[in-house]
């Protein structure tokens, strides 16, 4: 948001506002040092904001920024602030602390409640706690955004299920964050919510790899409870990574997300005590330092203090046409998930929308040139309640017949403003619209 590549990545593919908060871990309400430490290699440190509520936070966007930025309560942080990392369900006095910290959070301008729960501590919270976090959700017209648990792909099931009962039990409104899975199986189970009552919605981006956390994806889930100095320090106990290597590691190929090539699967994105290493797969980076792959995973996540990121293979790459067999529901709208940390990034948060436009769009013909308005404009702004009709009305009467319109300051054609704060600039970019194949001068 506050650097210029960040700004450039996004403004060239036409997104003018990016919603924060997401995975249920971010910067307010409380002092925002956790989380910066524990999503390090995802957001980063905040230029401005050391703490303070969520109307602070999106004070610090306000004219300092070209993108319009919308923000959720971030479920993980609000527990975290209440329960640190304390794995057990929440008490009565824990729960409804919790609660007005979300209450709070809307009031202070926040569009809905956003969860992550394969990150900690979403990981120890139960339907349940998340349904009693969602009332005041319901309440304020406000949309429930999840990470679903279990990851994606052949589990998405377990977690579409559990967001059917958080949605039974607070009757909120749900939206599911980068929804990876097979094309087939992913319409059927959104229809199989639909059919039962449940307003939900979801966003992918156009690529079949993910992006991730090196900790989260290769470290059993109780190392995420610990401190990063904690975890640090166990990780360098020969005893532990004898344990790792024996116990944990082989479970790795059984995990639905990456199977037994996970060494060629991660590839570094972000390491910042080991730069060298972006852009190389974990084999690769193994093979360099000259042991195996174990050892250089807990060396890189040792050496840089977990703060560590990767772009993820996938076991089998979707085809073009699969994706846009999901792009293509009613229930999809545009999203990045862009992440604009790392020397080798995930192309995502440079690609996604132009991707969207040119190929699926295009090419593919997955949806019209209006559907894709729709999909990637107007339907999140429906979705996260963006949309703001009333500021928009006609002044011009019978008697007053050139009274001009109020509500619309700012235009922009083809990329050039030709009209700020309710005035022409004085550009001149428009030029004439020609029938495809016609002879233009």
């Amino acid at each position: 948001m506050f650097r210029p590549d960040a700004q450039r990545a996004l403004l060239r593919q036409g997104v003018t506002t990016v919603i924060g908060g997401q995975d249920g871990v971010s910067y307010a309400p409380g002092d925002g040092a956790w989380a910066s430490r524990y999503f390090a290699a995802i957001n980063g440190p905040h230029p401005t904001f050391t703490g303070g509520s969520v109307a602070d936070l999106l004070a610090t966007y306000d004219g300092t920024t070209p993108l319009g930025a919308g923000y959720l309560v971030p479920a993980g942080t609000v527990r975290h602030a209440v329960m640190g990392m304390d794995a057990s369900p929440p008490t009565v006095c824990q729960l409804a602390d919790m609660t007005r910290l979300v209450e709070t959070g809307l009031a202070d301008g926040a569009l809905g409640l956003s969860t992550g729960l394969d990150y900690v501590p979403g990981i120890f919270a139960e339907a349940r706690e998340l349904a009693a976090l969602c009332t005041p959700v319901t309440a304020a017209s406000g949309l429930y955004v999840t990470h679903m648990r279990g990851g994606y792909e052949t589990a998405a099931a377990a977690g579409l299920a559990e967001v059917a009962e958080i949605v039974r039990m607070s009757g909120v409104r749900a939206h599911i964050s980068h929804y990876h899975v097979d094309a087939a199986d992913g319409i059927r189970l959104i229809d199989d919510l639909a059919a039962r009552g449940v307003d939900v919605s979801f966003d992918m981006y156009p690529y079949t790899r993910g992006c991730t956390l090196v900790a989260m994806a290769l470290l059993p889930p109780e190392y995420s409870a610990r401190s990063v100095a904690e975890a640090v320090a166990l990780l360098g106990d020969p005893a532990e990574r004898a344990r790792l290597r024996a116990d944990w590691f082989p479970l790795i190929a059984d995990k639905p997300s990456l199977g037994p090539g996970w060494p060629d699967m991660v590839v570094i994105a972000h390491a910042p005590r080991a730069p060298h290493a972006a852009g190389l797969s974990l084999r690769a980076e193994a093979a360099r330092r000259g042991v195996d792959v174990v050892d250089a995973a807990l060396d890189l996540l040792t050496e840089n203090a977990l703060e560590v990121s990767a772009v993820m293979a996938v076991r089998d790459e979707r085809l073009t046409s699969n994706l846009a067999r999901l792009f293509s529901h009613s229930a999809y709208t545009g999203g990045s998930d862009g992440i604009y940390i790392g020397d080798a990034p995930h192309p995502r948060g440079w690609g996604t929308f132009a991707r969207l436009l040119g190929t699926y769009t295009r090419e593919v013909g997955a949806f019209g040139w209006a559907q894709a308005v729709r999909r990637l404009a107007g339907l999140p702004a429906e979705r996260y309640g963006l949309h703001d009709p009333d500021t928009v009305a006609y002044r011009a009467t019978y008697a007053q017949p050139t009274a001009l319109a109020i509500g619309i300051d700012d235009v922009v054609v083809a990329g050039v403003p030709v009209l700020a704060g309710g005035e022409l600039t004085g550009a001149t970019p428009g030029s004439a619209a020609r029938r495809t194949g016609s002879a233009r001068p």
